[in-house]
């Protein structure tokens, strides 16, 4: 099936929604470049609704977000930062006791395999 043209769709929208026929879209058209350079009119940017700080007022501004964000978390009770903690402190031994007889394993392979 071929795609519908915009005209054909708005018609189709227009046939099933008769109150609707006249409003014109909510959004402007999307303009898009052509390949020869085009004649087709540029959109305005768009203008952001967020207000305009003045110079040197982005530190408080940060810091205020910042302390709003920071109330907004859930932070850990003592039991679990304790058992963390652990976990994280168990996993560095076995990681640390892993990598030394690794060392040792490989230390002794070049002493006594590849230096003879």
């Amino acid at each position: 099936m071929a795609r519908q043209t915009r005209q054909q769709r708005r018609a189709r929208r227009a046939e099933s929604q008769p109150a609707l026929a006249g409003v014109p879209p909510t959004r402007p058209p999307v303009v898009r470049p052509t390949q020869n350079g085009g004649d087709e009119p540029r959109r305005q940017p768009r203008q952001d609704s967020e207000e305009r700080h003045a110079p040197g007022s982005g530190f408080a501004r940060f810091v205020g977000e910042a302390w709003g964000e920071l109330k907004k978390v859930e932070w850990p009770s003592q039991q679990a930062l304790i058992s963390g903690t652990a976990v994280v402190l168990i996993a560095c031994l076995i990681v640390g006791f892993y990598l030394w007889l690794n060392d040792e394993l490989w230390k002794y392979v070049v002493k006594h395999v590849l230096l003879r």
